[in-house]
This record gives C-alpha cells, structure tokens and sequence, in this order.
C-alpha cells in the first residue's frame, strides 16, 4: 500500500472527560471490540482484582485513577486505531493538554447523571481552541439522571456547540430500554445483558411491547421534536469543531458502544496537515516527521527504560531508521521501536502518519522535540507548556543515596509533570507542580522505581517570572521573592502573592518580568 493510503486507514483520538465519568471504562469497551482483551476490567476493581488495561501503575490501580496517558493501537474494521486514554484528574491536565496536541480528533464522555462538569468543561475549550472535532458519549442512561434534552440543551449553552443526537435514548435507569440509531435506521434494545438486538425501523410495529409502552412513546415524542426543531448533520461543521455528534448509551454495561464507535470511525478525520517552522507538513509528504509529546521513565520496571512516545506526522517511519533530532541536529538510529496497550507491547517494524509509537530514550529527548529524516529541518509548533502553582523543596530522606536521587529526579521531571528548580546560590532543588496529586506519585514513584524515600516541604503557591540574566541582583531577593534557576540554568524568581509580585514591579520598574510560558498566548479561556 502507498503511504497515502495506509494514512487515509489510520483513526487517531483521545477520550476526555471529568474524573469518574467513565472514560477508562469507555476505553476498555473499545479494546475487547479490537479483540485486544477478553473481559473487560473496571476501573474500580480493588474487590475484584480486575484492573483496567488501559490503567497500568500501581498508584492508579490503588486509587482507581488514571494519572498518565495511555495509549493503544489496534486494526479495526480495515482501520488502524490508535486511542489515547487521557488523565482525568485535573492536577495532570498538562499532561492531557499535550496529548490532545498528538490527536486528529476527541471522544467526550458526559456523565448522564451530572452533566458538564469543571474538567470537561477545561479540555472542550484546548479542543475547540485547536479546533478539533468533538464527539460526544453521554454515558450511565442505565441509572437514573437528567433529561435527554436538558443535557443537550446545557452542551449547546455552556460549550457553544451545535449538537445532533446520532442516537436517542428510550427511558433512563431502570425503565432504560434502548437508543433510536438515527444513522442507521433502527432501534438498538437494552436487555440488561451484553447482547444488542438491532431492529429496524420499519419492523418496530411488529414489536407492540415496545411501541405500546409509555416510556418508548414518550422519547418517540422527544425524537419528533428533535428532528423537527433540530439543527441537520452537516459534517463539515464536525470537522471544524462547530457540531458534535451525540451519542447515548453506559459504557459500564456496555451499551451503545459498539453504534457509538462504528459510527464514530466512519466519520472520524484521518491524519491532518501540520504547522511547522517551515510551514504546513502535509500527512502524504514522503519524508518522515514527527513530534515527541510525552516521555515515560520506567513502563518496565526490570529494565528501567525511558520510553518517547512519537505522533508520525508525515512518511513512513522503518525500525532501524536513522533520523534527525532538530534541536540539536544531531543523528540517532530508532534500533527499538514500539506500541503498546498500556504497559504491554509489542516491536512495530513501520507505521504511517497519524500512528504513536514509543521510541527508546537514551536521555537526549525533551517533550516537544521533532525527529525528521532526510536534508529536512524544521520543527512542529511547540506544546503547551504551563506554570506551575505549587512549590516544594525535596531532598533525600538518607544522603547515601544522593545517586539514586538525582537519577529519580532528573528522569521523572523530564516526563513533564512537575517542574524542577533549584536554589539560585544553594543546592536546594524545589518542585513545582500544578495540584497536590502530581507530588503524592512523584513521592510514590521515587521510592518504589528509584527506591529512594524523599521529604517534601512546601513552600505554598508562587508566581514563577524569568529574568533576564543581566538583570539578576541578588540583593533584590529574599524568602518573598525566591531567586531560583531552572533546568536550562535560567533565572526566575518565585513570588510569594500578587502583592509581592506588585511591589517589585513598583520599586524595579527597569527589570523585566517575564511570563515565560505566555499561558495567555495560548488560551485566555483556561480559567
């Protein structure tokens, strides 16, 4: 097959959603239609012993959370799926706000029973921002919850988004009987078992016990008004993100899944062009390219390896090829290439744009780095980046294992979730993260892969701003005003609140501030 059409096969998303809604859960269904497991497990499986594929840390199976992005890669009817299963918890959005950077388009799980809630609301926006197309799963219409049309109603207000409903559910809870399937012209029935019984619509008179229930003459009602009052498919505002497509079903039972996702990878966007340095990179362009936008120290605990995880954004990519870091113009050969569900994988000799693959990380790679082949130089839009609000100072509980230490630090900050500094004069390392959870696996991760027990104390919230190096006078700075330097040895000063940040602008109005990250750049709507 020619590079063009093994890209046109090639169905790249993330799920997103609030912690809980069930996303996790949403993923595990899709593995067993791939055949990639047998029994799909819950998420919550502390009782059962069963844990969720796609949730491959201990901490998360403890907690039933996911807190890294897993991805998975399986063929499906005669397409390449490659599913991106992101953080729900909101102190690893960063993480997610990276991932969404390596997708073509996003499931949106909504839970029935809540609506839109704080975490869905923060990840539509990075999505429209980037303008993604959004398709929406409202989940748990086997328990009792909102009105079908309420829901809609609040998706269109509170994201402004058009909706179509693809399906339309019959009842909630334990009168749930099953989804009006729009698209394909019949109903799906809900028997409280795993098996879906199709009707068509043009059968459904032969079924009075359906069409004669209260309940399913009541939603038939809802779907008349729908179809009267409602906005048409019009798939070319899906792909700019200005329509998403709803679907209603329960993951956990699962129902709805299987119309949800073969609806889904029909109309979902292959590969898409992309911005570089250069200009636009196109999918069918014959060179290789891609962006790194996560790195993951220790998925093999025995090995300790560090693994980089790779969007293809263009060409073919061969096992054994040698490419071009161009940051540093500098050669590697990709000798160990693989893909993955979660923590299991498997070596991939080639893959095509719009595929993620891992790469072995001999500790060159930064997150946003690009890989090209050939007399090509450039690099991919850089990944957002975001400024932490917690700060800590860690050191090691036994100085003895100051080694161990430094390795454990250096490795998991390169993994983007925390953020290192240390202490402009001293060597006082301090950590810097978005919320509270990133320290608890930091801490957890530590002493478990690197078998080092740390000590954490806070220093509360600051305000990072980067100096510029012929500015820096140390008598300008106490414990207020913290002068830190950051892992590229920039200097920054840690302010302690507003107030502190303000009188130093006042009283040193020729030193510059700098907002690094220039978070606004890039969305003014995150707060």
């Amino acid at each position: 097959m020619t590079i063009q059409e093994e890209m046109k096969k090639r169905r790249t998303f993330a799920i997103i959603s609030h912690p809980d809604a069930g996303k996790t859960t949403m993923t595990e269904k899709m593995l067993l239609f791939g055949n990639l497991i047998r029994s799909a497990g819950t998420v919550k499986g502390k009782k059962t012993g069963k844990f969720a594929t796609s949730d491959w840390m201990e901490i998360e199976k403890q907690r039933g959370i996911s807190v890294t992005s897993s991805v998975m890669n399986f063929p499906y009817q005669g397409y390449q799926v490659n599913i991106l299963d992101t953080p729900g918890h909101e102190d690893f959005s960063e993480d997610t706000y990276r991932t969404l950077t390596a997708v073509d388009s996003v499931v949106m799980v909504i839970d029935g029973t809540k609506g839109i809630e704080a975490q869905t609301l923060k990840l539509f926006k990075v999505c429209k921002m980037r303008g993604i197309p959004i398709f929406t799963f409202i989940n748990k219409m086997d328990r009792e919850g909102r009105e079908p049309l309420e829901l809609m109603e609040e998706i269109e207000s509170t994201l402004n988004i058009e909706t179509y409903p693809m399906t339309w559910p019959v009842g909630m809870g334990k009168r749930f009987m099953g989804v009006f399937d729009r698209e394909n012209d019949q109903f799906v029935r809900y028997t409280g078992n795993e098996e879906e019984t199709y009707i068509p619509f043009s059968e459904l008179n032969n079924h009075p016990d359906l069409t004669e229930d209260p309940t399913y003459q009541e939603a038939e009602d809802e779907l008349m008004l729908v179809d009267e009052a409602g906005d048409g498919f019009d798939l070319d505002k899906v792909m700019k993100g200005d329509q998403t497509p709803v679907f209603f079903g329960s993951a956990l039972a699962p129902f709805g899944v299987e119309t949800f996702f073969n609806t889904f990878i029909r109309y979902a966007p292959e590969p898409a062009s992309r911005r570089s340095t250069k200009g636009v990179v196109s999918p069918e362009h014959e060179e290789f390219s891609g962006f790194i936008f996560k790195i993951q120290a220790n998925m093999n605990p025995q090995h300790r390896d560090r693994i980089a995880f790779v969007r293809i954004c263009s060409g073919k990519f061969e096992r054994g090829m040698n490419v071009t870091l161009s940051r540093t113009g500098k050669d590697f050969k990709l000798a160990q290439s693989q893909q993955f569900v979660a923590s299991s994988r498997g070596t991939v000799e080639e893959g095509y744009a719009g595929d993620i693959i891992g790469i072995y990380d001999p500790n060159v790679y930064r997150i946003g780095d690009t890989i090209v082949t050939g007399k090509q130089n450039f690099e991919y839009d850089e990944l957002p980046q975001f400024p932490p609000e917690l700060f800590k100072k860690v050191t090691a509980k036994n100085v003895m294992k100051s080694k161990q230490f430094k390795k454990g630090l250096e490795q998991l900050v390169q993994e983007g979730a925390i953020q290192l500094f240390k202490h402009y004069h001293f060597e006082d390392y301090i950590i810097g993260a978005v919320g509270e959870l990133q320290y608890e696996v930091f801490e957890y991760r530590m002493k478990n892969e690197y078998n080092v027990e740390i000590e954490l104390t806070s220093i509360g919230e600051r305000i990072p701003r980067w100096l510029r190096e012929d500015q820096v006078d140390e008598s300008m700075f106490d414990d207020r005003n913290m002068l830190v330097v950051d892992r590229e040895q920039k200097p920054l000063v840690l302010f302690k609140n507003d107030f502190s940040l303000r009188w130093f602008q006042d009283k040193h109005e020729d030193v510059e501030l700098i907002d690094l990250f220039e978070v606004n750049k890039y969305d003014q709507s995150y707060e």
